[in-house]
């Protein structure tokens, strides 16, 4: 099954287990993100189109890291005038492996659940322990 996601104003084609690099999200790495704008949905001819968006699909995600794009170089020369200028650019990236495409309002497999909670439950700890050393 595929869906067809937007996000960062770029539709992009994704199915389980992909790995893609999308403009940068606020996540951190490790982190389930939901991508619920979807665009399309299915396989073959039971593929949904959505008007913009199919209602009820969600597609989950794992952050794998966040980095950035290679350098763009932007090199300006005015002919005859000993004028130059070279600037580069790195765009923020995010990079993603799509965990499951669920439909109908499923919810997200334990795996992905189990992941949140336990970071959830670690993280109240650490800020307990170190206010009461203070």
């Amino acid at each position: 099954m595929f869906a067809v996601i937007k996000t960062g104003g770029k539709q992009y084609r994704v199915a389980a287990n992909d790995v893609l690099k999308i403009g940068k999200l606020v996540a951190n790495a490790g982190d389930t993100v939901e991508f619920t704008q979807v665009l399309a949905v299915g396989e073959g001819e039971n593929a949904t189109i959505g008007a913009p968006f199919v209602e009820g699909v969600v597609v989950t995600a794992e952050v794998v890291e966040q980095g950035r794009g290679a350098t763009v170089i932007a090199f300006k020369k005015r002919r005859r005038q000993n004028s130059r200028r070279t600037r580069g650019h790195r765009q923020h990236e995010t990079t993603v492996r799509i965990a499951e495409i669920l439909t109908a309002g499923a919810k997200p497999a334990k795996k992905a659940a189990a992941k949140k909670e336990a970071a959830a439950e670690t993280e109240p700890k650490t800020v307990a322990a170190g206010a009461e050393n203070e």
